[in-house]
């Protein structure tokens, strides 16, 4: 079980889907959301710019990312959250969670190793348990 998840995405009906799919299991702890990608950094900034100890685990192990959102989109904040800007917080995972099925934007997600996924909206149940699956560690 994840202790914090954050969700980026600027429909609140996802959002509040996110919170109740995730919330129906043992997926994670707490749900913290976002609506666009200055948000999501301003969310780090805070946290950069307090004395919070960045191991206290006060910070999200996985990120559901939307790719169009108005203001700040996912792939603008992947440019900038991949910087070395925001290298301490270089452990954090990323899901995109998009309703698009380019194939550009499935390469182009590559280009970034703290994604770990691109899956289709909507979150399921079903996305959860494939997700636990891939991010236990590896066994050598």
């Amino acid at each position: 079980m994840l202790d914090l998840i954050l969700c980026v995405d600027d429909d609140p009906i996802t959002l509040m889907l996110c919170k109740k799919v995730i919330g129906k299991t043992l997926f994670s702890n707490e749900i913290i959301t976002a609506q666009n990608g200055e948000k999501a950094l301003n969310y780090f900034d805070a946290i950069k710019n307090s004395d919070i100890d960045k191991s206290d685990n006060k910070l999200p192990q996985l990120i559901f990312l939307d790719l169009n959102m108005p203001v700040m989109g996912g792939w603008e904040f992947l440019e900038r959250f991949s910087s070395s800007e925001y290298s301490d917080f270089s452990e954090i995972k990323v899901v995109i969670l998009s309703s698009t099925i380019d194939p550009e934007d499935l390469e182009k997600a590559k280009k970034y190793p703290m994604v770990i996924d691109f899956l289709s909206k909507p979150i399921t149940l079903s996305m959860l348990d494939y997700l636990t699956v891939k991010m236990q560690p590896k066994v050598v």
